[in-house]
């Protein structure tokens, strides 16, 4: 099959109650926006959750949600990306290890705007911290969850990506390109984990939805126009489920082409 039967299947999926019954999948950015709205979704299919965020009090409050859906479905992981260090990632790992024994999937969420401004101009220490929370961290979380993913029958990688990423566009700044350096990422991770191994790499491009990024980058945009974030999540769902098994080093959208903007 070909990206463009991929993507056909993504967005007509329709998933089966049990989807991703048994499946622990850990999501950043999980306490506002797309993250919450996925790891809610994924706690009604079935899945156990790793609830990863900077913000300790949002992801108390979607744990409770989750916790109204099924008691004991989700786990709270504080982890700033900006500030954390090795230990903080190995703490991390050896919980979910030893909590669940394995990862069945991961779900890269969490970024950073940054500013909208001219090559030219961008101010250096924000372009680091762009890149940093971005890219950098994003590796190295994914690099240490590594061997609790093989440990996994059937794990799945999402990394979520942008229109800026695919192509970028003036005055996007670092932004735009950390995006384009998490498509290359996941595909040079999708070509490394081929080779037999059950680990599959992907990335989603949410499009124009209604989030707080959104509004950051375009403050004057008229917000009822946009997608909700429960509303974009069945190329996700389909990713992390059995379904998807076999598809990777793919980079997809997750609404139709006419919704699709560039952007956050």
């Amino acid at each position: 099959m070909g990206s463009s039967d991929y993507q056909h299947q993504a967005l007509a999926f329709e998933p089966e109650p049990d989807l991703l019954q048994g499946r622990v999948i850990a999501v950043t950015g999980a306490g506002d926006g797309i993250g919450r709205a996925l790891a809610l979704a994924a706690a009604r299919y079935g899945a156990e959750l790793v609830l990863i965020g900077r913000t300790v009090k949002r992801l108390e409050a979607v744990h409770a949600e989750i916790s109204a859906i099924r008691a004991g479905a989700a786990s709270i992981a504080p982890l700033n990306l900006e500030h954390a260090v090795a230990r903080d990632y190995d703490a991390l790992a050896a919980a979910i290890s030893e909590r669940y024994g394995r990862l069945d999937g991961l779900v890269h969420n969490a970024a950073i705007l940054g500013s909208l401004t001219a090559i030219e101009h961008y101010d250096v220490p924000t372009w680091c911290r762009v890149l940093h929370v971005n890219v950098t961290a994003a590796f190295a979380l994914t690099q240490v969850l590594l061997p609790a993913l093989h440990r996994a029958a059937d794990a799945s990688i999402i990394f979520t990506g942008s229109g800026v990423g695919r192509k970028p566009r003036a005055f996007w700044g670092a932004y735009a390109i950390s995006k384009w350096s998490i498509e290359g990422l996941s595909v040079l991770l999708a070509e490394e984990l081929s080779a037999g191994l059950p680990i599959r790499v992907n990335v989603l491009n949410p499009g124009a939805t209604r989030t707080r990024m959104r509004r950051q980058a375009f403050p004057s945009e008229d917000v009822t126009a946009l997608a909700d974030p429960g509303s974009i999540l069945n190329p996700y769902l389909w990713l992390l489920g059995a379904h998807a098994r076999g598809v990777t080093g793919q980079s997809l959208n997750c609404q139709a082409p006419r919704a699709v903007a560039t952007g956050a």
